[in-house]
């Protein structure tokens, strides 16, 4: 089964052939530098910039794949969540040219993709199974039932993870993205330098919340640079970096980013961890851009077209009303309208 998979959520525009669920091609076009200037991604910028290259990359993919677009079997394209914009660019693109090669659509959750991640390098995960997904925009602990079954236990109540290291990183003037940023200079710090609060790392909740140990880091860093001896840490392009409260010193910059980083890993290990034991799954997965290393790109297409397979050979077919759901629960799925089981 060849599938074609489409990804525009973000700030990465990506398309990728998948053959019976192994990758014949994955091409990914990063805004990263569209967006750093700004500190974090501009939906406007970002769906200007998928018009611009999705065909190109499209065209990329089934080149490296050495198949044609009348060879594919399915179209699969992330519907949500995501930013509105950019998803209504892959939607539009993927409905054009399923209907134009009289191929199967398949709305796919962006979630539910980095699960998928695991299923390309371990296909025959055993399930029921535990994941974790730690991204930019969500944080979700959830049990994966069965393929297109999920019951969520836990989501973040505010800050996203990811978006936790954006915003620590901007006040450490680390620049964009921020948690690459954060794992190199945290490697000079001393985690248990600086004392930071272990939010909701307690009870019996599994739900999250990073936004107080992202306040923590804001007074510490605040402090610091009035009592400090002025030294200001650099980002990578060596420009001084400032915030609200003056300058940082560098050293105790890297302290902060590895007590901040060691405990928000603490809180989502101990919550993980506590979930596996009071469950009974046959495996624990781990997905999402936050927690892969600096060598692993999660948000691209092999994993839409990785769940989009899946979906496929389960029946499952969008009509032509799939639309881009910026706010899309993975327990729901995408919605009845847009997407039927077919015998």
């Amino acid at each position: 089964m060849l599938v074609l998979g489409i990804e525009t959520s973000c700030d990465e525009t990506a398309a990728a052939v998948l053959a019976d669920g192994r990758p014949r091609s994955n091409v990914v076009a990063s805004q990263a530098d569209l967006h750093a200037r700004y500190g974090g991604v501009v939906p406007e910028l970002a769906s200007r910039r998928h018009l611009e290259r999705l065909w190109p990359v499209v065209d990329e993919a089934l080149a490296e794949a050495a198949v044609t677009l009348q060879e594919i079997q399915g179209v699969a394209v992330t519907c949500g969540p995501g930013l509105a914009g950019a998803l209504t660019v892959g939607v539009a693109a993927s409905k054009t040219m399923a209907s134009a090669a009289g191929l199967p659509l398949i709305g796919v959750n962006h979630l539910e993709g980095h699960i998928y991640a695991n299923f390309l390098e371990h296909p025959d995960v055993p399930l029921p199974a535990l994941a974790l997904i730690v991204s930019g925009a969500h944080t979700d602990l959830l049990v994966m039932l069965d393929h297109g079954r999920y019951a969520v236990l836990g989501r973040t109540r505010d800050d996203a993870a990811g978006e936790a290291f954006d915003k620590v990183a901007r006040v450490l003037g680390l620049g964009y993205p921020g948690g690459p940023a954060i794992e190199t200079l945290a490697r000079s710090g001393r985690s248990d330098a600086v004392k930071l609060p272990l939010p909701f790392a307690t009870g019996a909740s599994f739900d999250f919340s990073f936004s107080g140990l992202k306040t923590a880091v804001v007074r510490a860093a605040a402090a610091e640079s009035e009592t400090g001896d002025g030294r200001r840490i650099k980002d990578q392009t060596e420009q001084p970096a400032a915030h609200a409260g003056g300058t940082c010193p560098s050293q105790f910059a890297a302290d902060l980013a590895a007590a901040f980083q060691a405990n928000l890993v603490e809180v989502l290990a101990a919550k993980t961890a506590r979930a596996a034991r009071g469950r009974s799954v046959a495996s624990v997965l781990l997905a999402g851009g936050v927690a892969a290393n600096s060598a692993l790109r999660t948000d691209n297409a092999a994993i839409i077209a990785c769940a989009g397979t899946h979906r496929l050979a389960q029946g499952w077919k969008s009509s032509s009303r799939l639309g881009a759901y910026a706010d899309l629960d993975l327990e729901d799925d995408v919605p009845e309208t847009a997407c039927n089981p077919q015998a």
